[in-house]
């Protein structure tokens, strides 16, 4: 029982030593960061790290903002509105349908044997809510305008009517196509490009900020050498020697990741991903569209015809 009595003891008074230990080399690091920051310590007094070391770290820093910089517009794939047109409001027709949904879910939680009471009748078909992309905006919009010129007193001859009808037409393959190429962009390129910044470009930042963090105990070490008293010199060069390895160590850890960052073939991936989903997505798009361009341009020019025939009597 003495001997655990003893064990417990040794152990707390380990770990307050090792807390002590970590709060003084933090606060020395501290310290000595605040005057590297106000040039209260000239350049040969701060550890030079390796040139490979300095070059990988630019190079990764160069990889992290490119990263970012495509992020920046990319992320609109996140959502399928990014192109929608905002200053288009919800229909008269998909208001009502959403107010009659939501009173009739009323109803039925809060009227039950009341005389208002939907009693049993069957419930309404969910309907799923529109795409919200500028082609399935351009489908509805040409649609709706097609249908208002047809469904007129001779109607069946309008060009415009049917030239619109063939842009509906259209436009319904384009939405097809540009839902798959969000879904493609997704899964392809901006969902792996987010893990690479998260992951391992996140883990070489930390491994640089370790080596930072150590080369600023090394230099505070170093600095508290010149300041020991006699008899702690012993002690305070055993602190700079263990700060210069822990310091090689680290460099030595970050350079390898920086390296297995640099090599990483993913990015050049996810980006080919995302130029084959653009691609197939514009190439259906020119072709939906070369589709119904010359028979529109043959309306158009009858349309024309049919003018100037009409002006000439």
């Amino acid at each position: 029982m003495d001997g655990w009595k003893s064990l417990q003891s040794g152990l707390a008074n380990l770990n307050l030593s090792q807390s002590a230990n970590k709060f003084t080399k933090g606060f020395q690091s501290s310290v000595q960061a605040t005057k590297e920051r106000l040039g209260q310590v000239s350049q040969d007094e701060i550890t030079e790290l390796p040139q490979e070391y300095k070059d990988l770290e630019a190079r990764v820093d160069a990889l992290r903002n490119a990263h970012l910089a495509m992020l920046k517009i990319t992320k609109v794939y996140e959502t399928e509105a990014y192109d929608y047109p905002v200053q288009i409001q919800e229909s008269i027709s998909e208001l009502s349908s959403t107010i009659g949904t939501n009173f009739q879910n009323f109803a039925a939680t809060n009227l039950k044997g009341t005389p208002l009471s939907p009693g049993a009748t069957a419930p309404r078909p969910h309907l799923e809510a529109p795409h919200k992309t500028l082609p399935h905006a351009l489908t509805r919009a040409s649609h709706t305008a097609s249908q208002l010129l047809i469904s007129t007193p001779a109607g069946d001859s309008s060009k415009l009517g049917k030239a619109l009808a063939m842009y509906t037409q259209a436009n319904e393959t384009i939405s097809n196509a540009r839902i798959q190429h969000d879904h493609a962009v997704q899964d392809g390129y901006l969902h792996p490009w987010q893990t690479t910044l998260g992951t391992s470009i996140n883990v070489a930042m930390k491994a640089r900020q370790a080596v930072r963090t150590s080369r600023l105990e090394l230099d505070a070490a170093k600095q508290g050498l010149k300041t020991a008293s006699p008899a702690r010199q012993e002690q305070a060069r055993l602190e700079v020697e263990n700060a210069e390895d822990d310091l090689v160590q680290k460099t030595e850890v970050a350079i390898t990741l920086m390296k297995t960052v640099l090599e990483n073939p993913e990015p050049l991936k996810n980006l080919n991903e995302l130029v084959k989903a653009q691609l197939v997505f514009y190439s259906t798009a020119a072709e939906a569209l070369s589709g119904v361009q010359g028979e529109i341009e043959e309306l158009s020019v009858a349309a024309e015809g049919e003018y100037r025939k009409s002006r000439d009597h």
